[in-house]
């Protein structure tokens, strides 16, 4: 098995233009796209230019098929069971919203689950009489799969989780829930949208139902992108919360029938640049490696916690006992706006998480003014951690 060690941080720099502009750290929210990326989405653009928008996407019908195969190798899936949506919230929603709740079945889900998430929880609570119920943590901060374990009965209709919150460097365990899911019957809802790209991810040995994910996070492709994968077994069984002709077949006055398989939930009109440029960076992925990416990751994430926190007055927030390479910190006397505003007129890109994008998990530890947010990828390196902590130093430090 290759390790981190076998990645040529140098070439992987020479093809990310963003790379010695500034210091990036905010892969959790936009990474930076590597050329060849770029340029797959250029040319499409300028094919769209020159021929027009259908001629150039029936020209690039194989590249497009080619990201449906690129997506399934890569959690270990099958063409079939990919939807190509316009992001990861889109691809989450469309079936989250086809699932048909009433009163008295019961979501669980997660105390770290992002906000559109639990907002969406909260509107079909509001609509269907559907419980939402929400999970036990242990004092690291995961969901605790013994408690889960104890209360998944029949009633429940979905076990929906953020894999890897946006406010926390914690990784909930989805293998272990999926072993409950599958255990029970009960349908699971996986939104990795963070650690797609980031960590190894095989969907069958997860045992979700559905997972969504984004292209432009770890996965460095463009942003308007996403995808959905439904188990094959599931596909049938799972009406899409809105079809077009794309989805379905208009076979009669007053009948329709859906596509078997996974474009249901998807709609005709589509970025096809986007789709393209997700595709390439899969692609880009899979030749560098899954494991290589995630040690490295790590490595680099450690050494910035352990740099962070040896800054007078900076507090670490993550949680978690494997943690992924977004780090979260508090600097005492200081909003996170601010300090964020500071930094990005030194070239300098992180963000900040509100209260509001977790407040079950933010409110309780007391991150009312919500967090700072540094997320690191492999093209990073150590010397950017070491610039990046002497600049927090100069500007923030205590004393």
């Amino acid at each position: 098995m290759r390790d981190a060690t076998d990645l040529d941080i140098e070439a992987i720099r020479a093809l990310t233009p963003g790379c010695g502009t500034g210091l990036h750290f905010n892969s959790a929210g936009a990474a930076l796209m590597p050329l060849p990326v770029l340029k797959a989405q250029t040319d499409h653009l300028e094919l769209e230019a020159r021929i027009g928008g259908y001629e150039a996407a029936a020209r690039a019908d194989a590249q497009v098929e080619d990201t449906y195969r690129a997506i399934a190798d890569y959690i270990g899936g099958n063409p079939r069971e990919i939807a190509l949506l316009e992001n990861s919230t889109r691809a989450w929603g469309v079936v989250f919203y086809g699932i048909p709740f009433k009163p008295g079945d019961r979501i669980l889900t997660s105390r770290v689950d992002y906000d559109s998430n639990f907002v969406a929880y909260l509107q079909r609570a509001r609509q269907t009489g559907v419980e939402i119920e929400v999970l036990s943590t242990l004092p690291s901060g995961e969901v605790d799969v013994e408690a889960l374990d104890a209360i998944a009965d029949d009633t429940v209709k979905l076990i929906a989780i953020s894999h890897a919150p946006t406010s926390n460097g914690l990784i909930n365990p989805a293998s272990a829930i999926g072993d409950i899911a599958r255990a029970r019957g009960i349908p699971y809802l996986l939104d990795a949208c963070q650690t797609v790209g980031h960590m190894p991810i095989n969907v069958h040995e997860i045992g979700c139902t559905y997972l969504a994910s984004a292209g432009r996070k770890f996965l460095r492709g463009p942003r308007g992108s996403g995808f959905l994968w439904v188990r094959e077994d599931a596909i049938e069984r799972t009406e899409p919360a809105w079809v077009d002709f794309h989805a379905a077949a208009w076979v009669a006055d007053n009948r329709y029938e859906l596509r078997a398989d996974a474009r249901r939930f998807e709609s005709w009109e589509s970025n096809v640049a986007a789709r393209i440029g997700l595709g390439v960076a899969v692609r880009y992925a899979q030749a560098l490696g899954a494991e290589p990416i995630w040690r490295r990751i790590q490595q680099l994430a450690s050494l910035m916690r352990s740099e962070i926190a040896r800054i007078p007055g900076f507090t670490i927030t993550d949680q978690g006992i494997e943690k992924s390479g977004i780090v979260t910190f508090s600097i005492a006397g200081h909003q996170p706006e601010a300090v964020k505003a500071a930094l990005a007129a030194e070239g300098t890109a992180i963000t900040t998480a509100t209260c509001q994008s977790s407040r079950l998990s933010m409110v309780p530890r007391g991150l009312i003014d919500g967090v700072l947010r540094a997320s690191v990828h492999y093209y990073n390196t150590e010397d950017e951690i070491a610039r990046f902590a002497a600049q927090l130093r100069r500007l923030f430090a205590q004393g």
